[in-house]
């Protein structure tokens, strides 16, 4: 199998996007991608067909592959129609092994300086091998976006189930009970209302090393705002670490299963997760940055949906206690209501539940492995380490 020398700009060619502010937006089907990715939607597209979208200002060097009609804005460069002799799939992982945030000129303002990536050396193998190389990496990416719909499908089952029982209040035999006043409304008799700190058995932030993060340091996972955003998903490539030391004299920020993280300062207040079943990892701590709601007379997928309904999320972002630096602290989540119901009830819905969060956190650790495997394989293959002229030829060619 030969591979051939080239520069990147004898391959394809990278164009600008266009500027289209969203209140130029009108709502459609076509998705339009700005550095960071999918940003919003439109009803006409800029680029038909499938197409690669590179990252110029932003998030420098970015790389998503779109295979539908897409509209990329100025803050990205976009790749289409390349010749029949070249794979835009095999071009678009070959992009993503390239380091082009490397490629960064702009000191006040990153930007991908075009020339400089166009002059770029790379390798490429004739045109059926990377159709091959592409087909395997394609099939992981596949698995890894059929996984992400089975997840948010199960997240969704689970929070309708909520919604019916304790939203709108037909859980099982809810004909037989009578509804009655409290703070938030009417409530089904025998239910209370109490206060986040009477039904935790722990709140707790995390910290960090004096002197921040060591980049060389992976030995234990400490999660930050960033990787507090919903059930089963977590970006792996954001993780920092601290020292088995430091992780060992940790009395507090130490993440347990069935822990409900909150975002608790920044730009994404009211942020929430929840991790169950060694997910994301076996064992990781939390930063100075999260709290640790810990659920005591009340199971935690009670609690983490009581927390992520709209009107809860609101009163939590309503806590920010310092407009200069926005944050909340402990006593305010701790003077949060919550809705208690009675513990036949509470039993009967997690039952019901439960199974279906196991299943979203295992097709989450599945999820995490198969992008672990494909990230192992890609610069293998595209470099040409691995030979792939023994696989099959994809059905599709």
């Amino acid at each position: 199998m030969k591979w051939q020398r080239k520069k990147l700009g004898n391959l394809i060619q990278l164009n600008y996007g266009k500027s289209l502010p969203e209140r130029s937006r009108i709502n459609g089907e076509i998705p339009v991608y700005g550095s960071g990715g999918i940003g919003g939607y439109h009803n006409e597209p800029l680029v038909k067909g499938a197409g690669i979208i590179v990252g110029r200002k932003g998030t420098v060097g970015s790389v998503y592959y779109e295979k539908r009609d897409f509209f990329p804005i100025d803050t990205v460069y976009y790749v289409s129609k390349l010749d029949e002799e070249t794979d835009l799939k095999f071009i678009y992982y070959l992009l993503k092994t390239l380091s082009l945030e490397k490629l960064n000129t702009h000191a006040a303002v990153p930007g991908l300086n075009r020339d400089n990536a166009l002059a770029l050396d790379v390798y490429i193998p004739d045109s059926k091998t990377q159709t091959k190389i592409a087909s395997i990496l394609s099939a992981y990416d596949d698995l890894i976006e059929n996984n992400t719909r089975r997840i948010a499908i199960l997240e969704e089952m689970a929070r309708r189930i909520y919604e019916e029982w304790f939203v709108r209040f037909r859980f099982p035999g809810h004909e037989q009970v009578k509804m009655v006043e409290s703070e938030l409304g009417l409530i089904p008799e025998g239910w209370e209302i109490k206060r986040l700190e009477d039904v935790l058995s722990a709140l707790e932030s995390g910290s960090r090393p004096k002197g921040g993060i060591d980049a060389n340091e992976r030995e234990v996972p400490s999660i930050g705002a960033e990787n507090i955003n919903g059930l089963g998903n977590y970006d792996y490539s954001k993780d920092k670490f601290i020292s088995r030391e430091f992780f060992e004299n940790m009395n507090r920020g130490v993440v347990k299963s069935g822990d409900v993280l909150l975002y608790k300062d920044g730009a994404y207040i009211g942020r929430k997760a929840m991790f169950q079943n060694d997910y994301p990892h076996k064992e990781c701590a939390i930063n100075e940055h999260v709290f640790i709601l810990r659920s005591g007379e009340i199971p935690p997928n009670y609690l983490y949906f009581w927390l992520d309904t709209k009107e809860m999320t609101a009163k939590i972002k309503g806590l920010n206690s310092n407009a200069a630096q926005p944050g909340i602290n402990q006593a305010g989540v701790k003077s949060l209501p919550i809705m208690v119901p009675n513990k036949d009830v509470l039993f009967d819905f997690d039952e019901r539940i439960q199974p279906l969060i196991s299943l979203l956190f295992n097709l989450a650790k599945k999820k995490a492995l198969l992008r672990k495997t494909r990230d192992l394989l890609l610069p293998k293959l595209i470099s040409g380490e691995v030979d792939v002229s023994h696989f099959p030829e994809p059905e599709n060619v």
